[in-house]
């Protein structure tokens, strides 16, 4: 009696570790047989309403759509790309005091024959010489294969006896003296270079003339505009 008693409690913790038999019905539930496939007709455009429809019957209706959302994006990309551009180049321009000091303005009647006036332009000196027929014969006499930057006098200047440089020394930027040197031009203190009254060098360490600026006359010659617009 105590060996079947010993032999129950076997069979019952064996059943208890491998399961019921095979022949019981199973009663575990396989998630993969009762899901329900969701429906997205709601969503599918008419055109793919039919998910057995081919490919091709569909092409011109789905072809159109993708073009006109392409134009769109693409008009949108190239508007925003303007605006991105046009930003960085008006990062770029010059600021409002840097376009007020583009161009100067000298009233040509104001200055008497044989005087020079100066002004200030772009933080420079500017030099606006009324020149004598003297001072006109005198310089376009000059034989410039001497000179060390060579340069008629006509090349220099628009009209003979108006004579426009920008009064900084080619050597050292100093600013020269008006009306004084040697040749009556300008004249630089500071190490001695000579400019003649067509604004070329003529003694001196200076290895270049006097930059002429652009200007143009106006108003019937009564003045000018010294500098080009931005």
């Amino acid at each position: 009696m105590h060996s079947l008693s010993k032999l129950a409690r076997t069979s019952s913790s064996l059943v208890r570790l491998l399961g019921p038999p095979l022949s019981q019905p199973m009663t575990r539930r396989q998630a993969h047989t009762d899901l329900e496939v969701p429906d997205f007709s709601a969503y599918r455009r008419k055109g793919n309403s039919d998910p057995t429809a081919p490919n091709s019957a569909s092409f011109e209706e789905r072809a159109s759509f993708y073009y006109l959302m392409s134009g769109t994006f693409g008009v949108v990309g190239l508007y925003s790309a303007k605006k991105v551009v046009c930003g960085l180049i008006d990062t770029m321009s010059p600021a409002a005091d840097a376009l007020a000091m583009a161009q100067v303005e000298v009233k040509l009647e104001d200055i008497p024959e044989g005087k020079n006036t100066t002004v200030k332009w772009r933080g420079k000196p500017l030099f606006v010489r009324h020149r004598t027929p003297e001072e006109i014969k005198t310089e376009q006499a000059v034989d410039i294969s001497q000179l060390r930057d060579p340069e008629k006098d006509e090349e220099r200047v628009k009209k003979p006896e108006w004579l426009v440089v920008i009064g900084v020394c080619t050597h050292l930027g100093c600013v020269p003296i008006p009306n004084a040197g040697e040749w009556g031009g300008y004249y630089c203190p500071c190490h001695g270079s000579h400019y003649d009254a067509s604004g070329r060098v003529r003694k001196g360490p200076a290895p270049l003339n006097l930059e002429v600026p652009f200007y143009e006359f106006m108003d019937g010659d009564d003045k000018i505009i010294v500098g080009e617009e931005f």
